[in-house]
C-alpha cells in the first residue's frame, strides 16, 4: 500500500522530499492536478471541487494514507474530506507556530508569504489569532511565485529583482523569521537567503506534516519496517512530458536539499 501525497503542481515535491527521508522504507504516490494548477488564485469551492476530483483518481491506487501537501488545498477541503473518508488524511499549515515561539521573547516579527486564498482563508486567521498573542505576525501574498515554480524559473536575474520588489514595503531587520506557508516556495529557499538579512531564519511546515503523518502511521499499525521504497508519479493530465518534470524537480530539490543537511552536519 502506497502514501499519496498531493498537490495542484510542483510544491507538493518539497513535502515528498521530508517524507523519504523520514520514511524511507515506505512506498509513495505523488499526484499533482496539472488541470487546474495554480490552485491558490481560485475560489473555495473551486478548490474543494478539484481536490474531490483528484482524489476520486487516487483511490484506484491502494493507498493507505493521503497527505495534502498544499496549504490552499488544506484549508479549502481537509476537514470535510476527513469526515468521509477512514483513512488518515495529513493536512499542512503555514508554520506559525514555531516561528511565533522562535521570536516571542526576541522583539522580531513574523512574515508568512503564502498564496492570497491561503491568507484570507478562516483556517489560517484562526491560526494566527491563537498563536500570535503578541501580534508579531505578518502576511505577505507571493501568487506569482507559483506560476514561476510551475514553468521551471529559477533564475537569479528573474527571481532576485522579484523579491526585491516584493520586500521593499518591509523593513527586514524587524523580522526573525519567514515562513514559506506554499509548499512551491521552498525551491527557492536559497534565492531569498540572499535577499533576506542574515539573522532571519526561513522555515516551511514540511516537516512538522511528516513527522505528524509518521505519529499516525504507528499509532495505526500502519508503518513499513522494510528497506528501500518506491515513489510513482502521476497527474490528472497525464502528459508525459509533465510526469518528466514531475521527476526533475524532484530531483533537483531532494538532492539540493540533502546536500545542504549534509553541509550542516559537517559544520
Amino acid at each position: 500500500m502506497r502514501i499519496a501525497l498531493f498537490d495542484s503542481g510542483l510544491g507538493g515535491l518539497t513535502v515528498l522530499s521530508e517524507a523519504v527521508k523520514q520514511l524511507p522504507g515506505e512506498d509513495f504516490l505523488f499526484f499533482s492536478d496539472t488541470l487546474h494548477v495554480p490552485y491558490g488564485t481560485k475560489t473555495k469551492q473551486q478548490v474543494q471541487g478539484f481536490v474531490r476530483e483528484s482524489l476520486n483518481q487516487i483511490l484506484r491506487e491502494d493507498i493507505k494514507a493521503f497527505v495534502i501537501a498544499c496549504n490552499t488545498a488544506t484549508s479549502a477541503a481537509a476537514a470535510e474530506l476527513r469526515q468521509e473518508y477512514g483513512f488518515p488524511i495529513i493536512g499542512m499549515e503555514p508554520a506559525v507556530k514555531p516561528a511565533v515561539e522562535m521570536n516571542r521573547d526576541t522583539g522580531k516579527r513574523v512574515l508568512v508569504a503564502a498564496t492570497p486564498l491561503t491568507l484570507h482563508q478562516s483556517k489560517y486567521t484562526q491560526l494566527v489569532s491563537r498563536v500570535d498573542d503578541h501580534s508579531i505576525v505578518d502576511s505577505l501574498p507571493l501568487p506569482e511565485l507559483v506560476t514561476y515554480c510551475e514553468s521551471m524559473q529559477f533564475d537569479p536575474e528573474v527571481l532576485l529583482p522579484y523579491f526585491n520588489e516584493k520586500f521593499a514595503g518591509y523593513n527586514l531587520n524587524d523580522y526573525g523569521t519567514l515562513v514559506l506557508g506554499c509548499t512551491h516556495f521552498p525551491f527557492y529557499r536559497s534565492l531569498l537567503s540572499q535577499v533576506l538579512p542574515k539573522h532571519i531564519n526561513i522555515i516551511d511546515g514540511s516537516r512538522g506534516t511528516i513527522r505528524r503523518l509518521r505519529q499516525v502511521l504507528a499509532e495505526r499499525g500502519l508503518r513499513e519496517g522494510r528497506d528501500g521504497g518506491n515513489i510513482r508519479f502521476a497527474c490528472s493530465s497525464g502528459e508525459p512530458s509533465y510526469l518528466q518534470k514531475m521527476r526533475d524537480a524532484f530531483d533537483l530539490y531532494h538532492k539540493r536539499e540533502t546536500v545542504l543537511e549534509g553541509e550542516k552536519v559537517n559544520r
